[in-house]
């Protein structure tokens, strides 16, 4: 079925309604809830990570219940033999579910960036959410662009090749080729902003910039949310075309995205102590892009247009279980060497 079951130019409202919630729960969050900054406790990072996802939840039924109801009206899909409205929203759902799993498993190699930056600048756990506050915000500008841009280029079917091929040659890579040592100081963009703009030395409470001597300064927080943000465009370059490999839908590639970025800082705050524990997840990440290259550029045309979507969850869910799983039980032979690694950095 190549209907877009969600075209913009009729369905403009959801994506604006969509964005103004988000930015009204952006300002809860540090208005209210983080106005004053603090260490974020393992606690308050679980409670964040369960309402993150408890409202990707209420956002999946409710685009669910929504889906059932406009594909009963929509004449473009009652013209379709076979079609059922109930499959196909039950179709978005999982979409969606699928969606947010892969760009949930995905960011998880943020968080090994996030730990690194952290500690090479000796950012005080105090202002780490504020610093991840604005990297979500800049993410959510870069991850939309891109999201448009994919779902432009997509209607070109050479693109769809060229998506799945990147997967895939990216997975192996992931697969076979060693870490690479993450040095923000050597980042040719990071030295650039150096030359731009001094950097103090120490920081000064929650300031970004600040004027000394008459000239603006950035602090090392601000350096770290260049640095974050640089990476994050990196990151999207995967995690946005694989996401697309599960549907055409821009607006599933968009909410399920979004959703996945809202809950990475909790995320961050409850993983970062363990996450480098997490030393067979690079190869679990790797076979998932794998799976979705594959799933976009064959499978998908193996099975009518559409694979199983049911079984893209579980196997994704599976496979980053299972690495997850392995890294715990299987003990390392050698002590994770440092600098801290991860796969992908500027």
């Amino acid at each position: 079925m190549n209907i877009e079951l969600f075209p913009f130019a009729q369905f403009w409202w959801i994506y604006g309604l969509f964005t103004l919630a988000v930015l009204a729960l952006l300002a809860v969050d540090l208005g209210v809830f983080h106005r004053k900054a603090h260490a974020v406790s393992f606690r308050e990072a679980s409670i964040w990570s369960a309402v993150w996802v408890a409202l990707a939840l209420v956002f999946v039924y409710s685009l669910y219940q929504f889906s059932l109801w406009h594909f009963a009206r929509d004449p473009r899909l009652a013209a379709i033999p076979g079609f059922s409205p109930a499959d196909g929203a039950r179709q978005v759902a999982l979409e969606f579910l699928t969606g947010y799993v892969i760009e949930k498993s995905l960011s998880i190699d943020n968080i090994f960036l996030f730990v690194v930056v952290f500690g090479f600048l000796s950012i005080a756990p105090l202002y780490q959410h504020r610093i991840l506050f604005f990297g979500v915000i800049g993410a959510l500008v870069f991850r939309s662009i891109f999201i448009a841009l994919g779902s432009a280029l997509l209607h070109y079917h050479w693109v769809i090749w060229l998506f799945g091929g990147f997967l895939v040659l990216t997975g192996i890579k992931m697969l076979f080729t060693p870490e690479i040592a993450v040095h923000p100081d050597r980042n040719p963009l990071v030295r650039l902003f150096r030359k731009l703009v001094p950097v103090t030395t120490e920081s000064h409470g929650e300031k970004l910039l600040l004027r000394k001597d008459g000239r603006l300064h950035a602090t090392p927080l601000m350096l770290a949310l260049v640095f974050i943000e640089l990476s994050d465009i990196v990151f999207a370059v995967d995690s946005v075309p694989a996401i697309f490999a599960v549907t055409r839908e821009p607006l599933i590639v968009f909410t399920s995205n979004v959703f996945a970025v809202l809950g990475l800082r909790s995320l961050y705050f409850l993983l970062a102590g363990a996450v480098m524990s997490f030393r067979l997840l690079k190869y679990g990440l790797a076979l998932v892009l794998v799976f979705v290259g594959l799933k976009m550029a064959w499978l998908n045309g193996l099975f009518g247009g559409k694979f199983p979507i049911a079984v893209s969850l579980a196997v994704i869910v599976g496979i980053v279980a299972a690495s997850i799983l392995l890294s715990l039980l299987i003990p390392a032979k050698t002590r994770r060497p440092k600098p801290v690694t991860v796969t992908n950095a500027l």
